[in-house]
């Protein structure tokens, strides 16, 4: 039976595992048109995102079969994609609110194995990560690389996520997506 909850410490290794058999960079191009993540974590950054609360995974049997990321953009800001998101920030709109670094949290990466796709899994780590931080905030953004149309699929017709924005980063074009925390997805 799966599972979804908070992460834990002792998921790192599972988290590492499932990443590396999804980094866009180990994967052939016939792998990635079923989706992919392009930021590899580190355990001690994985660890920072547990201590925030923002990591949630879907387990089968103790495997850990699915993750999502949800993190503060002072978490974020390490990379260098997200400080071109925030300076974005004053340019969108969602539903008539503006975004802020207040308001809003990053959501993403997230990942399921590839035997998990297409089960729901998707919907149920998004609803465990939804309810914890629906109270702290109204919004949330992410964006997805346009030639990951899996990934752009899943979560504007499985999830109900909008598109707000399209910018280029490091030559290759991005769709930035806001969803409302507010709106269950199960």
């Amino acid at each position: 039976m799966i599972l979804s909850r908070k992460g834990v410490q002792e998921d790192i290794p599972g988290i590492l595992a499932l990443q590396d058999q999804n980094l866009y960079g180990k994967m052939t191009e016939a792998e990635r048109a079923n989706g992919f993540v392009t930021t590899p974590f580190v355990p001690e950054q994985i660890e920072a995102i547990i201590e925030q609360d923002g990591l949630f995974v879907a387990e089968d049997k103790g495997i850990i079969v699915a993750y999502v990321f949800a993190g503060s953009w002072a978490y974020f800001q390490q990379w260098k994609i997200f400080e071109l998101m925030v300076s974005r920030f004053p340019l969108l709109q969602f539903k008539g609110q503006k975004i802020t670094v207040e308001n809003s949290f990053q959501y993403g990466p997230v990942c399921i194995a590839k035997a998990y796709r297409g089960q729901g899994v998707l919907q149920m780590v998004f609803e465990e990560m939804r309810q914890e931080l629906v109270h702290r905030f109204p919004i949330s953004i992410t964006f997805i690389n346009k030639v990951n149309v899996v990934s752009e699929k899943a979560h504007t017709k499985k999830l109900g996520w909008v598109t707000i924005d399209e910018f280029q980063f490091n030559n290759n074009t991005y769709i930035g997506l806001a969803f409302d925390m507010k709106k269950p997805v199960i």
